[in-house]
């Protein structure tokens, strides 16, 4: 196994237990009743996870994308809509601290350290969709307050967070790469109008619900950051924790479905000749080649982890990397565990169907596939990501 540091391996073992003693036993009533999985992040509050990157000193765990990478896989592998909501909540929780001023600190992240506030990023939007860099939703400063208009999408516990981390420009920036501006919105706001419930194919307890901002003014306390900056989010903070957060959740979705059909070639057997599934060579064959997708996957994963943990130059690329490789691999592999399950498991509310329907955004989050790999070929050719 892997050697993780002490902190990093204990905080993987409570991840561990909360998720053999709650997620796995609420995953497919979150899945078939499309429910936000309020019990899971509840149990997740209470062992003390919620906080993973808040600064110690305000009582959180200091952690970097290391120690996400291994806790949202481990996540991963037992409810699909706990991890993605865990995910969303800890990047947007590391916008927040990147930047934070003391009344950010009290108002949001020693609650987060606390168990008591759960926060997701609101960056997408309609028409713009996975360029969530180029934000139409719009501020105008009055007095002391910032008055937002607009429209977000696909915001990941949509109606059940307690703030959203939101990103908005001035009248006339709506197509200007980079120069948007976050601000920390609560959800008690008025003028925040929920669109549609979530009817997801996959992930369906995200509750991942449009947003209308009619006039929402919130202080100008809230705002992250200085006004304009944000291209210094979204590639030292939001792209790369989005990207590891993301890329440790699918990697548990493919390690729920190795481990399921894994089982199920064990103990299955054909009744007229008695030979056990597990004994037939190319299903051993297919086994292992998923075992080496998802663990390749896995170590490239953790590698860019580290590198960004590291601040090392060429952690961009290997990020980038990883998030393509993630989606490339988890939908080849529950596919792959799909067939190997053979008839008993195509029910449509079985375990391994339930994990490929999940696998299926992989590709699509913004950032997408193709987009990942646009910014790292355009790197690799000494040309800026964000190019035309």
């Amino acid at each position: 196994m892997e050697h993780l540091t002490p902190d990093i391996e204990r905080l993987r073992q409570i991840a561990a237990d909360v998720s053999s003693d709650v997620l796995a036993s609420n995953a497919e009533v979150v899945d078939q009743g499309g429910q936000w999985p309020e019990r899971s992040l509840r149990a997740l509050a209470e062992a003390g996870l919620m906080g993973l990157h808040v600064p110690e000193h305000l009582g959180g765990h200091g952690k970097g994308l290391l120690a996400l990478a291994v806790v949202t896989e481990e996540l991963g592998r037992h409810c699909s809509s706990t991890a993605m909501c865990f995910g969303m909540h800890s990047v947007a929780t590391k916008v927040v601290a990147s930047k934070a001023t003391p009344f950010h600190e009290e108002r949001f992240l020693r609650p987060i350290a606390e168990g008591r506030h759960i926060t997701t990023l609101a960056l997408s939007e309609p028409g713009t969709g996975s360029f969530f860099f180029i934000p139409r939703t719009k501020f105008a400063v009055e007095g002391n307050d910032v008055v937002l208009d607009g429209e977000k999408s696909f915001v990941t516990s949509g109606g059940h967070a307690d703030s959203y981390v939101l990103s908005a420009v001035p009248p006339g920036f709506e197509l200007d790469p980079g120069t948007f501006t976050c601000f920390v919105v609560e959800g008690s706001m008025p003028g925040l109008k929920w669109q549609q419930e979530w009817q997801g194919f996959g992930m369906r307890g995200n509750s991942s619900r449009g947003l209308r901002l009619d006039r929402v003014r919130i202080p100008e306390a809230n705002r992250l950051g200085s006004e304009g900056d944000q291209i210094w989010y979204v590639f030292e903070v939001v792209a790369p924790y989005f990207i590891i957060g993301m890329s440790g959740v699918y990697l548990g979705i493919a390690q729920a479905a190795l481990d399921t059909v894994t089982a199920h070639l064990k103990e299955r057997s054909h009744v007229h000749t008695g030979e056990q599934l597990s004994a037939v060579p190319i299903l051993a064959h297919q086994v292992a080649e998923m075992w080496i997708r998802v663990e390749r996957a896995r170590q490239l994963t953790r590698h860019a982890a580290r590198l960004g943990d590291a601040g090392d130059p060429q952690a961009p690329l290997a990020l980038f990397a990883a998030k393509a490789d993630v989606a490339e691999m988890v939908t080849a592999v529950t596919q792959m565990a799909m067939m190997l399950g053979g008839g008993r498991n195509y029910s449509k509310d079985g375990t391994l169907a339930r994990l490929m329907r999940d696998a299926q955004a992989a590709h699509i989050m913004s950032p997408t596939t193709q987009i990942l790999k646009t910014w790292l070929g355009r790197s690799l050719l000494g040309l800026p990501p964000l190019g035309a």
